[in-house]
């Protein structure tokens, strides 16, 4: 009896029956709902749809960026990246005719000397970017609207080495109300890395000549040039003390004579960008008779004259790269991009790499070249397309990638963990001095102004006339920026 009893008092409703089945019915859409997204405001869905961000690359593989864009779908995953890298010769030829076809990338490189050819091409970087990204909101994910603030020209004036701020920030008209435009900086690209030419060279030869160290002033380079140079009874050039001295067979021959021009303290463009080094400067002296440009180009030709104790290098001669990598060449100048090639090329190699030599008693100058990460004007995701370039390379994937690609920083606050590297020390110590200088809009035509100067000063041209036939030609590719 006591059992049924008991039995049937659990079934007989209770005074807290309807209060237990109202909190029930109260509840259980909360807990059908766990781990489910709530329904975002119209502008956060409007944000959130599925798009598709193109990704162009010249030089970099997808693989160095792998987990860097899946870390920003976990983060955005309405946005697919399609990443596509081309080899480096047909790179621009194809982005400029998908371009003219509006099927181009939405982020895409440049190199920093293009940022004036492209400018009318590039979508200013805007101070805000507005994006959609899911968040825990307690038990449940929400996609929310998200203001996020992007590398401002001041802050990278603080962030990045300063031959960036120089190359990727551009005064632009801005509106600043209905009938009012402000002349504003704003960024134009931002890189991953910035690579700085410096001197390879063969410690083999050097020892078998009796040369200790490798030469850090100009003055020692000749010295050193002369000992390592061999030429036979018929004045024929059996081995180079360096691939130096022309234009077309020497790799990257433009940057190493405006090195050399900017090192003797030549101003190589005016404030619009117009060649200036066929002019004196004013805080070189009165004494001086030509243009210091004028010394640095003959300089550099001298070591194809024959004429010359430095002679050891003419037109005739292979690709500079390849007479290193052969054992034909003791000294080359190149970036840290070479390294693998000179490594796959000549794995026997004893190989060292030091410092771009410099003028004694003078600032120390370095040359840079690097491409940087950029938005298009026609795309059709502006505010998405500029944070997915304003968190690739934030610090934390900028580091990631340099410790996979072996590439010098852009960033101070990376530098000093470099400096060691055996690979990449030499390259990331040089870039706080490292500076670059052509601002017009064909580049092309600028480097193969200098190398068309180089040899024909070689082949007896005056060097005045060559330079300011140089000078004439890069005017023509000039716009006010």
């Amino acid at each position: 009896m006591f059992q049924r009893y008991r039995f049937h008092h659990a079934l007989r409703p209770t005074p807290h029956a309807p209060l237990r089945r109202w909190l029930a019915l109260l509840l259980l859409p909360a807990l059908l709902g766990q781990g489910c997204t709530n329904a975002p405001s119209s502008e956060a869905a409007k944000l959130s749809t599925q798009t598709t961000l193109t990704v162009w690359s010249a030089v970099d593989d997808q693989s160095n960026y792998n987990s860097i864009i899946t870390a920003f779908h976990a983060q955005y995953p309405y946005v697919t990246i399609v990443f596509k890298k081309f080899r480096l010769e047909e790179y621009e030829s194809q982005l400029l005719n998908a371009m003219a076809e509006d099927r181009g990338p939405d982020v895409f490189m440049i190199h920093n000397d293009w940022v004036g050819k492209y400018q009318p091409k590039i979508l200013p970087q805007p101070p805000q970017v507005k994006v959609a990204q899911e968040v825990v909101s307690g038990r449940n994910k929400v996609m929310e609207v998200q203001t996020a603030t992007t590398e401002s020209p001041t802050q990278m004036k603080k962030d990045f080495v300063d031959v960036v701020a120089q190359d990727a920030i551009r005064k632009i008209n801005v509106s600043t109300d209905a009938k009012k435009t402000d002349m504003q900086e704003r960024v134009f690209g931002i890189p991953m890395s910035v690579d700085t030419l410096a001197l390879y060279y063969n410690k083999d030869l050097l020892n078998a000549s009796g040369i200790a160290t490798p030469p850090e002033t100009w003055g020692d380079f000749q010295k050193q040039v002369e000992k390592l140079t061999v030429i036979d009874a018929g004045g024929n050039i059996t081995r180079s003390g360096a691939a130096f001295g022309t234009g077309a067979n020497v790799e990257r021959s433009p940057d190493i004579i405006a090195l050399l021009m900017m090192q003797n303290r030549q101003t190589m463009a005016d404030q619009n960008g117009y060649p200036a080094f066929t002019k004196i400067p004013p805080d070189v002296g009165t004494d001086v008779q030509n243009p210091p440009a004028y010394d640095a180009i003959r300089f550099y030709t001298d070591f194809a004259d024959p004429q010359k104790s430095v002679y050891t290098w003419n037109a005739s001669q292979p690709n500079s790269l390849d007479a290193f990598t052969r054992g034909n060449a003791a000294f080359f100048f190149g970036y840290s991009y070479h390294l693998p090639i000179i490594r796959s090329q000549a794995p026997k190699l004893n190989l060292g790499i030091t410092h771009v030599p410099q003028i004694e008693n003078t600032p120390v100058v370095n040359f840079a070249n690097y491409w940087m990460w950029t938005v298009s004007k026609k795309t059709k995701s502006p505010d998405l397309a500029w944070h997915f370039v304003n968190q690739i390379t934030n610090q934390e994937n900028e580091k990631a990638y340099l410790d996979l690609t072996k590439h010098p920083a852009a960033r101070r606050a990376l530098i000093d963990a470099q400096l060691d590297s055996a690979d990449v020390g030499v390259f990331a110590s040089q870039v706080l001095t490292a500076t670059s200088w052509y601002r017009g809009v064909d580049p092309q035509t600028m480097e193969q102004a200098f190398m068309t100067m180089a040899d024909s000063v070689v082949s007896g041209t005056a060097v005045n006339d060559a330079a300011k036939f140089a000078s004439q030609t890069i005017s023509q590719t000039i716009t006010s920026q």
